[in-house]
């Protein structure tokens, strides 16, 4: 059977690259995956014989496109800056990494850039500014290819990280700890289940090989918002924990502290795109996943 195409994806180690690999296998995209040799492959265990492998540190960018073959790169490498990092090394994933790709992409022939953003205003954080300096490069270069930025709400699903918000606080009221220090929660945030996601980049590609040359955008979410002290109480509520202490105000707001934003999602819903699993749902199975984990 012919492949669909040939997808180069970035950060297919992590939380959301990992999802986004399985189900591009599954819908017989044949796959090319950049990494660092030090990456823990745990995620992706399964799926190694089944693509194909090249590492960050061996890497000649224009050899990627003249031999690969590829017709698309997704790109979900990401420095979120929760560790403390540079803002250096946050530039260096989330901005010069895809600008290398981009340009070698365009001079061999590349026919779709396809970039994950974040809804975030750009001067929340360093990883915040560093995606809108990117999306800006992408504009310029969407005279000369399709490009496509897909800003995400907060997602999440089994299996993501514990410096997560959604999977910290799952753990944290799982494990009945004695508090939790948080904002005043009155920020409104949309959270989507990691199968939606996933199922809203395999349109956008979809799409992507029949678009013509140029800059396209799409806000990926439920259109659903909630609260911060809502979600967590409804967590609570899940778990059943009776004993952990909400601390709501010991934290304050971050600077420029975005209280409410409503997903646009016309373009995506365009390409017959919609939501399909609802919070409490995919709470339900990130919960019952993150207790197996224990």
């Amino acid at each position: 059977m012919k492949k669909k195409g040939r997808i180069l994806l970035t950060g297919a180690t992590g939380f959301l690259g990992s999802n986004l690999l399985h189900k591009f296998l599954s819908e017989d995209f044949d796959v090319v995956i950049l990494a660092r040799k030090t990456s823990n492959f745990s995620r992706i265990q399964e799926s190694l014989g089944m693509i194909q492998i090249l590492h960050l540190e061996d890497l000649d960018y224009e050899l990627v496109f003249k031999e690969s073959r590829v017709d698309a790169v997704v790109h979900c490498a990401t420095n979120y800056g929760r560790k403390i990092e540079s803002s250096l090394s946050i530039l260096e994933a989330n901005l010069m990494l895809p600008l290398k790709l981009l340009q070698a992409g365009i001079n061999n022939g590349l026919k779709y850039f396809v970039n994950t953003d974040t809804i975030l205003d750009k001067r929340v954080n360093f990883y915040s500014l560093s995606k809108s300096q990117f999306k800006d490069w992408l504009k310029l270069y969407s005279e000369k290819m399709t490009c496509i930025n897909v800003s995400l709400e907060h997602f999440y699903g089994p299996n993501d990280d514990k410096s997560k918000f959604t999977t910290w606080a799952i753990n944290s009221l799982i494990h009945r700890e004695a508090q939790m220090d948080l904002t005043l929660g009155y920020q409104k945030r949309d959270f989507i289940y990691i199968d939606d996601v996933c199922d809203a980049f395999v349109a956008i590609i979809k799409h992507a090989m029949l678009a013509t040359v140029g800059f396209r955008s799409y806000e990926l979410g439920t259109g659903d918002p909630i609260s911060i002290r809502d979600f967590i109480g409804l967590i609570k509520t899940m778990t059943g924990n009776t004993e952990t202490k909400l601390n709501f105000g010991v934290i304050p707001y971050r600077e420029n502290e975005v209280f409410e934003y409503k997903t646009n999602l016309t373009e995506i819903k365009l390409l017959g795109w919609y939501p399909k699993v609802p919070l409490k749902d995919g709470l339900s199975m990130t919960i019952e996943f993150e207790s197996r984990r224990i």
